[in-house]
């Protein structure tokens, strides 16, 4: 193997190398407390955004992996800097003071973690459904739902507080319904926005979806094992669960349809 093939092999297993870091990072999340478990957050929400990128870039191309970082950053920043002035679309929330320095009132860690969040459930989304506008719905609900396991955990550890957190989904008492509903409005622009970037400057697929499909399903269903077993938190370790067995089989039918 010579030098030059060496180091794109390399390239196209740093995804996969970022995501598996992530996971030992989270895996860390329900043992530790305090400041630590401050630091095990930063590290995964960094992990899962290199993860994003990365992924987008080798895998469809570097065009692709700048658009994506750009697109979910501004994204972001518009849709929460707005909700906090106003509370639309998602209600009135407020920051805690341990999540560092703030864009508009955002803290920098929210962006990345939307970037954590998006590329997976777009990279999911394309093995559920073929045409775009489908494939933008379904993102954009795992998108939703993804954020129904992770509120819980991040009300818990103090990083955002909601005024009026209920109603809420039966069994979460802390993040109200209203968020679920912004999160959904919030998935359709972001997913409509990368569905078009990705089909005007992605090349054919160059490696596979392992990485962020990964990045997702650890932090779903690892994330509803933690709630569970180690958090406190009931209610959204079911809710994690539930919400994960409809697309265990609609990929399950598929694979067996392909």
């Amino acid at each position: 193997m010579t030098a030059l093939s060496a180091k794109s092999l390399g390239i196209r297993r740093l995804p996969l190398v970022l995501a598996g870091l992530l996971v030992l990072a989270a895996v860390a999340y329900p043992l530790t407390s305090g400041a630590a478990r401050d630091a095990v957050t930063w590290g995964i929400v960094l992990l899962g955004a290199a993860v994003s990128v990365a992924h987008a870039g080798v895998s469809r191309g570097r065009r692709t992996g700048v658009g994506v970082l750009a697109t979910v950053a501004v994204t972001s920043l518009v849709f929460e800097s707005v909700g906090l002035a106003t509370g639309f679309p998602y209600g009135s929330y407020t920051y805690g003071d341990v999540l560092g320095p703030r864009l508009l009132g955002v803290p920098f860690l929210v962006p990345l973690a939307w970037l954590m969040m998006a590329w997976p459930s777009w990279v999911l989304a394309g093995r559920l459904a073929a045409r775009p506008a489908a494939r933008v719905a379904v993102a954009a609900a795992v998108f939703a739902a993804w954020d129904v396991v992770l509120d819980p955990q991040m009300v818990q550890a103090g990083y955002w507080t909601w005024a009026h957190p209920r109603p809420g989904l039966p069994g979460i008492g802390t993040v109200p319904l209203t968020n679920l509903a912004g999160w959904l409005l919030a998935g359709l622009v972001l997913m409509g926005l990368l569905e078009a970037l990705v089909a005007r400057t992605a090349s054919a697929p160059r490696t596979g979806d392992a990485a962020p499909l990964l990045v997702l399903g650890w932090m779903t269903l690892g994330g509803a094992l933690a709630h569970a077993g180690w958090l406190g938190l009931p209610g959204s370790a079911a809710w994690g669960a539930a919400l994960a067995v409809p697309v265990l089989v609609a990929l399950a039918l598929r694979r067996r349809r392909a």
